[in-house]
C-alpha cells in the first residue's frame, strides 16, 4: 500500500485572481507608457527644428536674411517611415524673410490612432511650440 504525498500548489481561483490582478496592473500601466512613447517621438521634431534653426542663423550671418529653401541652408530631410526610412516628421521651412523664419515639423505617423498628427514649429528667436497635439 502506497501512501500519497499532497503536494503543495496553487489552487485554479489563486492563479485567476493572480491573472486578473496582472490584467488590471497593465490596464494602468499601459496609457502611461504610451504617453511616454509619443513624447519620445517628438524629439525627432524638436531635434530636427532646432537643426533648421542652426541652419538658418549661419544663413543670417553670412546673407543677412533668412531662407526659405532646405538645399541653400544644406538641410536634408531624412527618408520618412512612409516612404521605408526612419524619420517620422516632415520638415518644411513655412516663411523666411530679411527678420524672420518660420519652420514646421508635420508627423507622417499618428501615434495615438486618433487621425490628428502631430505639427511642431519653430521661429527666428527659437522658439519651439507644439501646434497640433497628438
Amino acid at each position: 500500500m502506497s501512501k500519497h504525498k499532497k503536494l503543495k500548489a496553487y489552487s485554479l481561483m489563486n492563479i485567476m485572481i493572480a491573472i486578473i490582478i496582472a490584467g488590471i496592473l497593465t490596464a494602468i500601466a499601459v496609457p502611461n507608457i504610451m504617453g511616454m512613447v509619443v513624447r519620445a517621438k517628438q524629439v525627432e521634431a524638436k531635434n530636427q527644428l532646432e537643426h533648421v534653426y542652426s541652419l538658418e542663423r549661419l544663413h543670417f550671418l553670412e546673407f543677412s536674411k533668412y531662407s526659405s529653401d532646405p538645399k541653400e541652408i544644406d538641410f536634408e530631410q531624412e527618408l520618412l517611415v512612409s516612404e521605408g526610412g526612419s524619420a517620422r516628421y516632415k520638415v518644411e521651412i513655412t516663411e523666411a524673410g530679411t527678420t524672420s523664419f518660420t519652420a514646421r515639423a508635420t508627423s507622417v505617423e499618428d501615434f495615438d490612432g486618433d487621425g490628428v498628427f502631430n505639427v511642431w514649429e519653430i521661429n527666428q528667436d527659437r522658439k519651439v511650440t507644439e501646434t497640433i497635439e497628438d
